[in-house]
């Protein structure tokens, strides 16, 4: 068994549509949740339990491919 954490910090906003960007994405490959820091910003856990490291090196690879495509589109947005 092999697992994977991913973590992002930023505003909540932002953190809600990573994560709808991801939740199409093999929902039951990985879970993920959105944590309240102290100072008013949100941290974004996307955990991966895998079988494998092959596995859950193709899995991480998608998430991260999407979040990245997201976060470049809202950057896009912003500008």
């Amino acid at each position: 068994m092999a697992t994977c954490e991913a973590r992002w910090i930023g505003d909540e906003k932002r953190a809600r549509v990573l994560l709808s960007a991801i939740q199409a994405d093999d929902p039951e490959m990985f879970t993920a949740e959105i944590v309240p820091l102290d100072d008013g910003l949100v941290e974004l856990i996307v955990s991966v339990t895998a079988e494998s490291i092959p596995s859950l090196q193709s899995v991480m690879d998608d998430l991260l491919a999407c979040l990245s495509a997201a976060e470049s589109s809202l950057d896009s947005i912003q500008d």
